[in-house]
């Protein structure tokens, strides 16, 4: 594991590895205000760097410096509350168009799919656990709905990914400030697979997605070596905001700490800017969907990080830390936090967990769990992936390549595409709010299918956490409890406005 900002997918066990280096010299400047003063470029200047993109929505201003004192001369000025430096703060994964006002012209149409035409969907045992197939059979999802993926990129040529792509809703992030996002963007493959589980299309190729009919838009939120750096991750939910997109999803942790401490000055210009970044997000409308992690840690119970800060190599420190500190993106409010099942409907057995931080729980995929009967040949989720990668566990069909992984990342962008499906469903079809963030939760929390906890743990034995070696525990009932919050998403529930 590494960093802070953590793509959230487990290859084997899931283990995420750092390589390559950070992009030198960038800063986070937070204003105390969430706005910026006339001045703002000049202060930037005067201190020694320069600007690289502003976002006086929130107060926040991305920089670049060589200058050692750069932070130093910043904080001289009472109306900056902080400024922090972001190299090294991300994470790795093993594994457009300018801001455009408002979603795609027409209607809420809610066209069905057939998911038995899809020739791997014998192997997506994972929608068959949400419902989907039913839930199709009344609506696909409208092409006016935008989810965008906030990921490692998106190969937008693949052909389960081409009929739905929204480059007008697309960006690259990698700089700090939203540019074009270019063919051959995704060179880790984690952005292509979970954007296919959103969206894959109702084409007679390869697979379906839960929602195959609206459009999807990838915002490349890292760098190439797969590392999400805290300007990155700003510039995303900013550019998702602005451009009116309906729902987000984020399969990674954001922020250099594993968990991030209000009272650490270090972190709180980074967490403060995402935060603010994230809030500014939910006011345009846009329903923030995040994977909860992959350590086996209780949430709402922190007592220690042994992994931060974990870039360069053998800088980690084991701290002690309680409910003061919080994982971004999942635990910022109103953010729709997602832990993830394997193919017996069981939490998986990495899957972080956690009362008032998980929301529902999705199929992300677990390898001690396996039904061939059931297309769980390996446990694993199957979706899309960049024809120009290797995937250890690879499918194809009609010259387009698919992959096994598992993770709360593959888990996140179920809920990411049924958030998309519900919009389509129930939305207004004028201006650019379709749907209040916190009816689309409500919709999927309270049509999702109630699960107990577990009255035998044994199978969770071998995996503690990983920060403070705690057995896992689940507390709470039927109706709600901190392994699947509301229970496991019911895509004809949902779209059916029906209750669990």
């Amino acid at each position: 594991m590494q960093m802070r900002l953590k793509v959230l997918v487990l290859a084997v066990v899931g283990a995420l590895a750092f390589t390559g280096a950070a992009s030198a010299g960038n800063y986070i400047v937070l204003y105390k205000q969430q706005a910026l003063p006339a001045d703002a470029t000049s202060t930037i200047q005067k201190a020694g760097g320069t600007v690289v993109q502003a976002w006086p929505q929130i107060g926040v201003v991305v920089a670049k410096s060589t200058n050692t004192s750069f932070r130093t001369n910043l904080l001289k000025d009472v109306r900056i509350a902080n400024a922090s430096g972001t190299d090294g703060f991300g994470i790795h994964v093993d594994t457009t168009e300018s801001q455009a006002g408002g979603p795609p012209e027409g209607d809420l149409t809610n066209v069905p799919a057939t998911d038995s035409a899809e020739p791997l969907f014998g192997l997506q045992w994972d929608m068959r656990q949400i419902s989907t197939p039913t839930a199709h059979a009344i609506t696909g999802g409208s092409p006016s709905v935008v989810a965008a993926d906030l990921d490692t990129g998106l190969d937008f040529t693949h052909p389960d990914i081409a009929p739905n792509y929204d480059a007008a809703h697309s960006a690259d992030c990698e700089s700090g400030s939203p540019a074009p996002l270019g063919v051959g963007n995704d060179q880790n493959g984690h952005g292509t697979h979970t954007a296919g589980t959103i969206a894959a299309a109702a084409n007679g190729v390869g697979i379906v997605g839960v929602a195959p009919r609206v459009k999807i838009a990838g915002i490349k939120t890292s760098n190439d070596d797969g590392f999400f750096f805290p300007e990155m991750v700003v510039c995303a939910f900013m550019y998702a905001g602005q451009t009116h997109a309906d729902v987000t999803n984020n399969s990674y942790f954001a922020d250099p700490w594993l968990f991030n401490c209000r009272n650490d000055p270090t972190q709180r210009a980074i967490w403060l800017a995402e935060s603010r970044a994230i809030r500014y997000a939910q006011t345009q409308g846009v329903t923030v969907v995040s994977a909860a992690g992959n350590f086996a840690d209780d949430l709402a119970h922190p007592t220690q990080d042994v992994t931060s800060p974990d870039f360069p190599g053998g800088t980690e420190e084991e701290r002690t830390i309680s409910n003061a500190c919080v994982v971004i993106p999942v635990e910022v409010p109103g953010v729709v936090g997602v832990s993830a099942t394997g193919v017996f409907g069981r939490k998986a057995f990495y899957s972080n967990y956690g009362s008032g931080v998980i929301d529902v729980a999705a199929p992300g995929g677990d390898s001690r769990q396996i039904d061939a009967s059931q297309g769980a040949i390996n446990g694993r989720v199957l979706s899309t992936y960049p024809s120009y990668l290797p995937c250890l566990r690879q499918v194809t069909d009609q010259g387009a390549t698919y992959c096994y992984l598992q993770g709360t990342s593959m888990a996140s962008p179920h809920v990411a595409g049924l958030a998309a499906l519900v919009i389509s469903r129930f939305g207004s079809a004028t201006g650019p709010r379709h749907m209040a963030p916190g009816q689309v939760e409500a919709f999927m929390q309270q049509s999702a299918t109630p699960t107990a906890c577990p009255t035998d743990l044994t199978p969770y034995l071998t995996t503690p956490s990983a920060s403070n070696g705690a057995p896992q525990t689940c507390t709470g009932g039927v109706g709600f409890n901190s392994w699947y919050g509301g229970g496991i998403v019911n895509a004809y529930n949902a779209i059916t406005h029906a209750s669990g």
